[in-house]
């Protein structure tokens, strides 16, 4: 049983400022949940009021003689609190607080919902709300709301942040006859978030389909690791607005450019296996497909048509989403050239010309179904004097039933001509289109997850030795005491060092004598960068030099870089200049990391050098998720570079078990200190044997820690 079976099947419901007025939201509520068939006991609450709806009516919930498991709350937002401490000591499990004016009008209204958790916490309440719709059950039946109606009975849960979102839908599913068996507004999620809800909704034996838009997730965390078992259950498609990533335009590395939330939204969703909806017409494509088709074992796709044009559309947009274009078995062609007219494209797609009536596209649909090489199918049909829309619908309905095992969607090009197949396709519950692209993104999204759901189970997190956190401490307690937050060079190539990275050799000389004796050290040749906590690029300032063969050269290239900074940056602390040794070649490559608000650590890794922001040939994965060698190494095939790493236009192969060996030590070191906010190392040369961190930058800000 859910642990939220109170609030969506509860056995009794206090409405608490229900009135007998209809102009007021405690009268709607009240009303709905009468209207919805509600089986249990309903007790309205209102001091000034004796009966209403022919109900008994209560001057306080605290005066109820029997148990309530669920209390809406509709009074003005001065008397919430008030009346949720009296929920509270009714022993009321869940409420519902329909009631606005809370942290979206400002301070004091944050005040009034922080008391309002306060009290949920104290009495162990669980709270939707506040500034909520309320919340709808059809299989219960329950509406808890104040929006006009209750949803068709289905098997989609939908849950939202924005009411006005939830009721818009609402209206628009009774012209598209979809059914739902959860509608689900979330509101300020003081106390209940999405993440409760997705939980519970996993559980629910009446959900097939979990639908989400979010504004916001708060516990990128718990998102995580509740999703990763839910989608296991059933499909999540979220629609994520706000993306914008204007924010990352004041980042100071690479990573922090390229990251933003929005990468971080896409890793999140990807490592959990939630889908993530473009639109919201793609999140509805989307949950009609998964509630009313089975999940293709494959990606090979076949169409029907009786028309050219709409099929090269479709064939495109199987093309573009990554899905493949099923290659029929030489009994099926052999089938369709016997009974097909010679002017026929008897190859996918199959063009059954515009003569086309509910025979030919019954024959061509069924043959193509029976193919072992064919995954989904995908009918196409445009208005013709002689097409037969509605026997045609009848016929795809049939064989959908006949062929169960293979998802069916229908492209009905047209409007008033086509609009009584259509209706009866819906219905009957075959996914159907205007236009083919959303048929096709909708089959990537299911097939997608059926790759989820087949994905092996990971092995275990992989232990990793060399590491000593201590010296990581020592050198940010050290930078921290000298009021930075950007580490030099020197000191961001000991926390290299200190987590088995392997890194070039770097060391501090503060006049040109100390930059000859390094040098002659490390042995020539050696490399020269400025040292200051405020220059992120050095080569843009002249700060960088490279290849130096001898002293000479050293002590004429350490004036020389000291003169360029000041004159480009005269104002610039200068802490020295770097002495490196220089390393083999190798491929350049990119591993960083800019630390998300909401989900932590966000890695990515892709080509190197200067270019990195422009070429933008770059993976993302959430540190959590780079715990093992598998996922490491997924996460660098999806880029070019790989192509490189694999040895390009006969060149040696780099050592990429090096490089996955660099990623997951830099995932557990930024994992293991949060001080760490953005990292950059640019470029990872990656040689035959080994790798090696050239040029690492780091910032840092302090964060409470638990000694």
């Amino acid at each position: 049983m859910s642990k939220l079976e109170f609030l969506f099947n509860p056995e009794a419901i206090a409405v608490i400022g229900a009135s007998r007025s209809p102009h007021k939201i405690g009268y709607a509520v009240l009303d709905n949940i009468i209207k919805s068939g509600f089986k249990g006991s309903i007790y309205p609450v209102n001091p000034g009021e004796g009966e209403i709806a022919g109900f008994k009516t209560y001057g306080s919930v605290k005066n109820i003689d029997t148990a309530v498991d669920l209390a809406v709350i509709s009074v003005p937002a001065r008397h919430v609190v008030q009346v949720a401490e009296e929920c509270g000591q009714a022993g009321i499990k869940g409420l519902i607080v329909i009631t606005a004016g809370f942290k979206e009008i400002g301070k004091e209204g944050l005040k009034q919902e922080q008391e309002l958790i306060s009290i949920c916490s104290r009495y162990n309440m669980r709270m939707l709300g506040p500034n909520c719709v309320g919340l709808m059950d059809t299989h219960t039946p329950l509406n808890a709301s104040f929006a006009e109606g209750i949803p068709n009975k289905g098997n989609i849960s939908f849950i939202s942040q924005s009411g006005a979102m939830l009721v818009s839908i609402l209206d628009w599913s009774f012209e598209m006859g979809m059914g739902f068996s959860r509608f689900i507004s979330t509101g300020n999620k003081a106390n209940l978030s999405e993440i409760d809800l997705i939980e519970s909704c996993a559980d629910d034996p009446k959900t097939n389909v979990i639908l989400c838009y979010v504004e916001d997730i708060n516990d990128g965390e718990r998102f995580i690791e509740v999703c990763s078992e839910a989608s296991k259950k059933k499909p999540i498609i979220i629609l994520k607005s706000g993306t914008s990533s204007a924010g990352a335009q004041a980042a100071s590395s690479h990573t922090g450019a390229l990251a933003g939330s929005n990468r971080a939204y896409d890793a999140a969703f990807r490592q959990s296996g939630v889908l993530r909806a473009k639109s919201m017409n793609d999140l509805f494509d989307m949950a009609r497909a998964f509630a009313t088709q089975p999940l293709p074992d494959q990606s090979r796709v076949a169409i029907v048509t009786n028309a050219g044009g709409p099929a090269i559309v479709a064939t495109d947009a199987v093309e573009k989403n990554g899905l493949k274009m099923a290659r029929f078995t030489k009994t099926t062609i052999d089938h369709l050239r016997d009974n097909l007219p010679k002017e026929a494209n008897i190859y996918n797609p199959v063009d059954i010309i515009g003569d086309a009536r509910d025979d030919r596209y019954r024959f061509a649909l069924e043959t193509i179904l029976k193919d072992e090489n064919v995954d989904s199918a995908l009918v196409l049909l445009c208005p013709a004097a002689v097409t037969e829309p509605e026997e045609t619908a009848r016929t795809i309905v049939r064989l959908n039933k006949k062929y169960r095992q293979k998802p069916l969607m229908a492209v009905y090009m047209g409007g008033k001509a086509l609009a009584e197949g259509r209706n009866y396709l819906t219905a009957n519950s075959v996914p159907t289109f205007t236009f083919p692209e959303p048929s096709i993104q909708s089959l990537r999204g299911m097939i997608d997850y059926g790759k989820y759901l087949k994905k092996p189970e990971l092995t275990k997190s992989e232990s990793l030795n060399n590491i000593d956190q201590n010296k990581v401490r020592q050198t940010l307690d050290k930078v921290f005491a000298d009021r930075r937050v950007v580490l030099l060079g020197h000191e961001a190539s000991d926390v290299m060092s200190a987590y088995g990275i392997s890194v070039s050799k770097t060391y501090l000389a503060t006049s040109e004598e100390e930059a000859v004796e390094i040098g002659k050290e490390l042995g020539f040749p050696v490399a020269l960068k400025i040292s200051s906590p405020r220059i992120a690029h050095k080569t843009d300032v002249g700060g960088v030099a490279i290849g130096l063969q001898n002293e000479k050269e050293v002590v004429r290239t350490y004036h020389k870089i000291m003169d360029s900074v000041r004159y480009y940056l005269p104002d610039a602390p200068i802490y020295g200049i770097e002495v490196q040794d220089m390393v083999g070649e190798g491929v350049e490559v990119i591993v960083g990391m800019s630390r998300d608000v909401q989900f932590g650590p966000l890695v990515v890794f892709g080509l190197g050098g200067i270019y990195v922001n422009l070429l933008e040939d770059v993976s993302f994965r959430l540190a959590s998720a780079l715990t093992v060698r598998e996922e490491v190494e997924k996460m660098i095939t999806e880029t070019k570079a790989y192509q490189m790493l694999k040895g390009y236009r006969g060149e040696k192969p780099a050592d990429i078990k090096a490089l996955v060996d660099t990623i997951m030590r830099t995932a557990k070191l930024v994992s293991d200190f949060k001080e760490i906010t953005e990292m950059d190392i640019n470029p990872v040369r990656v040689h035959t044997k080994g790798s090696t961190a050239l040029d690492v930058k780091i910032t840092i800000e302090e964060v409470t820690r638990k000694d």
